[in-house]
């Protein structure tokens, strides 16, 4: 019993890790599209990113040759895709036009709570009241910060923003669910090739991106494309995978103030000492989040 408890106890804190690997990576993706959207239309960004994302998932998929995903799991999968290939990059780069990607943390503020919603809705996971007080404590922190620094006035940004989340949270659902059948990396490739048949007709009509003119949205593209989209859900799923989808959600309450670091380092956007603090209160309700109990029915 007690190796049981050991080897349960060591799956999620590995699970965690992976988790905050993918969140590590997340982080980087508001900035980044901050600086893809000077050259690319979000048209653009949606589709060809994910183009580009489906050459390197294409070719990990014809080197190691995972079993192909049953019927059912496909449908699984273009559920993931319809959130986190098309919904959540598009109303992102969308709300990214008026709203600076600092403040646009609202999307990995609220991603948490409706991500644990999400999933007692799609799968069987049954969170603790403990765990639901402690996430809602730690989202309310979380959403507290941010609209004290757009100082209470949202704008139409906003609202592209909190359907990204929406959708997303659905996404990494679907994902973290497929994951425990099908492999972390497996599903974030094969969720690529759930959307290529839209992205392939969606390339006729959305024109090739000019990829000489700015260094800077060149790299940017090519960013979201192989880790935004790919590398980071490698991690992310992994997470989901040995931690459960609740738990590991709860590791995005972090990205938000990874998000306003690498903002203030790419992007040149104001970096507060408040950040830190608020940072520490967020850091200390994922904590306990983590120690507390989510059952599976």
């Amino acid at each position: 019993m007690a190796n049981s408890f050991s080897t349960k106890s060591t799956s999620i804190g590995a699970g965690l890790f992976w988790s905050f690997v993918g969140v590590l990576i997340f982080s980087l993706t508001l900035p980044v599209t901050k600086i893809a959207i000077v050259q690319f239309e979000p048209t653009q960004l949606v589709v060809w990113r994910g183009l580009i994302a489906c050459m390197l998932s294409g070719t990990i998929l014809l080197i190691y040759r995972p079993k192909i995903p049953n019927l059912k799991q496909w449908r699984d999968l273009a559920f993931c895709a319809g959130g986190t290939v098309f919904g959540f990059p598009g109303f992102l780069a969308l709300g990214l036009q008026t709203v600076p990607s600092s403040h646009s943390a609202i999307v990995v503020g609220l991603l948490p709570l409706t991500t644990t919603v999400m999933s007692a809705i799609i799968t069987k996971e049954r969170p603790s009241p403990a765990f639901w007080l402690v996430s809602i404590i730690g989202t309310a922190v979380t959403l507290f910060f941010v609209f004290k620094q757009t100082n209470g006035a949202p704008q139409i940004g906003h609202l592209y923003l909190f359907i990204s989340v929406l959708l997303a949270s659905t996404g990494y659902v679907f994902g973290g669910r497929l994951a425990k059948s099908v492999g972390g990396w497996q599903v974030s490739c094969w969720v690529i090739f759930a959307a290529l048949p839209i992205l392939i007709i969606a390339a006729f009509f959305v024109p090739l991106p000019d990829l000489t003119s700015n260094v800077k949205s060149t790299f940017a593209l090519f960013y979201v494309a192989f880790f935004s989209q790919l590398i980071g859900f490698f991690a992310w799923y992994r997470g989901m995978q040995l931690a459960g989808i609740a738990r590991a959600s709860q590791i995005q309450l972090l990205q938000l103030f990874l998000t306003i670091i690498a903002s203030s380092i790419l992007v040149s956007e104001a970096l507060e000492f408040e950040v830190f603090i608020f940072a520490g209160l967020v850091a200390l309700s994922v904590w306990l989040g983590t120690k507390l109990r989510v059952t599976t029915r």
